[in-house]
């Protein structure tokens, strides 16, 4: 196995320990935070290396392993060691580009689920969270340091519900649920901003406004790539017969399929709105373009008879009895106001201004 996971290390360029560039920072060496709990007992402990893990099966205790970044592919070469995981879950784990989903290997059930969260200047953004249930432990390894995990963690240390009194399996259902309910929270944001861009669209739509549409539509798509997937997942993990889901924590799990399922609700009813908010601006754009458009053409329209009577005494004929007049000129000018009061007030009339 190590063999065929060092081929992953020389693809990526990584040496183990080393600094990846992600994004436009570097990350340091990944962060190793481990829990041990029972319904007595509790303990919470930074480690350097996987060496510093002692797992033991006689002490009925519930162990969570949780990886901040991912960058040290020798760490993962150890984890995989240890737990013995299958070379394509240490893949897919570095590969942050997996969609959601579950893998049941048997002795250990491996999960991939996406975080999203708002980032200044940049919009939504997601990371790659992967979630690996074993007998009395869970793997939790996240593509970023993040707090996501942060109120499950507090209920562990001050022993709050019924997380200590559950296993490893429960503990699971607690770190999807986390992540699942995360959605609503980037789904209330995106919900006030759709609605502070549907007073602008009201009041005075821009080229902005288009770009915000158009910014917030692919947003919605993004989550939508992650949350089917995901429904799919935790769809499967309801119906799943491992021995490692007690059947008293499968309701839980549907409990979480239920918010999905009104989350990808929530999603399309915003993409609906955004349509209906587009045609909106594409509609108001085009009415302000033809009131502009029809006022050109009633100015246009009121200067033909005058630029027709102005040409007729501008050309140069010899014989033109008007020219000869002494009130010629003020009376062509005469006959052109009156024109045009005529045509205004017709106009007027017709209600077409």
């Amino acid at each position: 196995m190590r063999s065929k996971f060092q081929k992953r290390s020389k693809k990526t360029g990584l040496a183990p320990g080393s600094l990846v560039h992600i994004g436009s920072k570097y990350v340091e060496k990944s962060k190793i935070n481990l829990i041990r709990y029972s319904e007595t007992f509790f303990e919470e402990k930074e480690i350097s290396s996987i060496k510093d893990f002692c797992f033991e099966n006689d002490k009925k205790e519930i162990a969570w392993l949780n990886v901040d970044g991912l960058q040290d592919i020798k760490l993962f070469e150890d984890i995989g060691e240890l737990f013995g995981l299958h070379p394509l879950v240490l893949e897919d784990i570095l590969n942050t580009d997996q969609r959601p989903k579950m893998e049941d290997y048997g002795a250990y059930i491996y999960l991939v689920l996406k975080n999203f969260y708002e980032q200044e200047g940049e919009g939504l953004q997601s990371d790659q969270i992967s979630v690996i249930l074993g007998k009395d432990f869970v793997l939790s390894f996240l593509e970023r340091e993040s707090k996501i995990f942060g109120s499950i963690k507090e209920k562990i240390g001050k022993s709050k519900g019924r997380i200590r009194k559950e296993g490893a399996d429960y503990l699971t259902h607690a770190l999807i649920d986390s992540i699942v309910d995360n959605y609503f929270i980037v789904l209330e944001n995106l919900e006030e901003k759709i609605e502070v861009l549907e007073d602008d669209l009201v009041k005075k739509p821009t080229q902005s406004t288009l770009h915000d549409i158009h910014m917030f539509k692919r947003e919605l798509i993004m989550l939508g790539k992650s949350l089917w997937p995901l429904r799919e997942a935790i769809n499967s993990l309801e119906r799943s017969d491992s021995p490692l889901i007690n059947k008293s924590i499968v309701v839980y799990f549907k409990d979480i399929y239920d918010h999905t399922i009104a989350i990808i609700d929530t999603v399309e009813t915003f993409k609906d709105m955004l349509s209906g908010m587009l045609d909106i601006y594409l509609s108001t754009v085009s009415n302000r373009l033809n009131e502009v458009t029809k006022v050109l053409t009633v100015i246009a329209t009121i200067f033909m008879p005058l630029t027709f009577i102005a040409g007729v005494y501008g050309m140069n004929f010899r014989y033109m009895p008007e020219l000869e007049w002494r009130w010629g000129y003020f009376g062509a000018l005469g006959v052109m106001l009156v024109v045009a009061l005529l045509m205004v007030f017709y106009f007027k009339k017709k209600k077409w201004f």
